[in-house]
Formats: C-alpha cells, structure tokens, sequence
C-alpha cells in the first residue's frame, strides 16, 4: 500500500475536500506538480485548473478548482482556492454560454481589460468543461 497524507482543499464559502491521499496533482503558476507523501514543503501558486486527487482506496478523484495557494508541509497540505467544484456540481448548459460569451468578448472588444476578463472567463468555462467530460469517460 502507498503512503498517505492528509490533504485539505477550502474554499471561502466550505470545506472542499479532507482526507487521506495517496497523490494529487494541480498545475501552479509554472506548471503541473504532483504531490505525494512525504513531498518536500513548498508555498506555491495556483492556477484555474483540473484538481486530481488519488484517495485512500486507490481512486482518482477529478475538480474544478480556480485560482490559489498550495501548501505543502510535513503534518497536512492545504490547498486554498477561490472556488471548487465536483463534477455532478458543474452546470454544463451554463459553462457552454460562459464560454461562448467569453469567445465573443475576445473576438469584438478592443479593450485589453476586457479581453484579459475574457481569458480568465475562457479559461474557467473550458476547464469546467474538461472535467465535465473527464468525469463521463
């Protein structure tokens, strides 16, 4: 059996995630990490991105999670984010018109504010959907 950790996911409205872990892996500013026991103790932070999570038993849990921090020590890992969501909690209709309406921004606006919004929405929208899509497989 691999060795576990105590891993913790908040958002500031609840309690994502605690338990055991076996691995989790989540993209940082300057790309993936995959986190296991023992993993040296790092501050580190996180973009929009898909959250696995490999649980006590051995299964892969998959989240939406949005902006962060990760941090990595020898008694518990937390990870705080801005929001968090299960696949069954992801709207599917709502994330295809956010991302739709977040193409078109990018297509017709001018203005760098805007389109920089845009992106960020672009991106949520399109991750959402990925683990939507992840979670059907």
């Amino acid at each position: 059996m691999a060795a576990l950790f105590n891993f913790e996911v908040h958002t500031p409205y609840r309690l994502f995630f605690s338990g055991k872990a076996e691995a989790v892996i989540l993209t940082l500013v300057d790309g993936e990490i995959g986190i296991y026991a023992n993993h040296s103790p790092v501050t580190a932070p996180v973009v929009t991105c898909i959250l696995r999570i490999k649980d006590a038993d051995g299964n892969w849990k998959t989240a939406f999670i949005s902006g962060g921090i990760l941090e990595v020590k020898d008694v518990k890992n937390i990870l705080l984010v801005e929001s968090a969501e299960w696949p069954e909690e992801i709207d599917r209709e709502l994330a295809i018109a956010s991302k739709k309406e977040a193409e078109e921004v990018l297509s017709s606006s001018q203005f760098r504010f805007e389109k920089d919004d845009a992106r960020a929405k672009l991106k949520r929208a399109e991750c959402r959907l990925r683990v939507l899509s992840a979670s059907l497989k």
